[in-house]
């Protein structure tokens, strides 16, 4: 995964399928610093463009506290810990199932 390639930590794929319309699975990772989400971002971005995904819309903070990469099908978080702390999409988002995937997800 591009995300875990950059160090990203505590993945988590919410799979909101049954319980939204607007997208079909979340991915939230957490990096340490702003130009850690940064880079992370970037990884995502071009590992998803090798297989021909391009995002719908990109959204940061100016800060780098947070970046939301929205794909339509899956949806992007990348928060730094107080960030994700703070919009707490995993209690947000509670009746959505986790997805595991080996190596990957906690």
């Amino acid at each position: 995964m591009f995300a875990a390639d950059k160090q990203a930590q505590d993945i988590i794929v919410l799979d909101l399928r049954k319980i939204a319309d607007f997208t079909d699975y979340f991915l939230i990772c957490t990096g340490t610093v702003d130009v850690h989400v940064k880079a992370i971002q970037d990884a995502v971005e071009a590992g998803l463009r090798t297989i021909g995904w391009k995002p719908q819309h990109i959204e940061s903070s100016e800060t780098g506290r947070w970046t939301l990469m929205d794909y339509i099908d899956i949806i992007v978080h990348i928060f730094q810990p107080e960030a994700r702390q703070f919009y707490a999409l995993e209690r947000l988002w509670g009746d959505a199932p986790q997805v595991e995937i080996k190596g990957l997800t906690k």
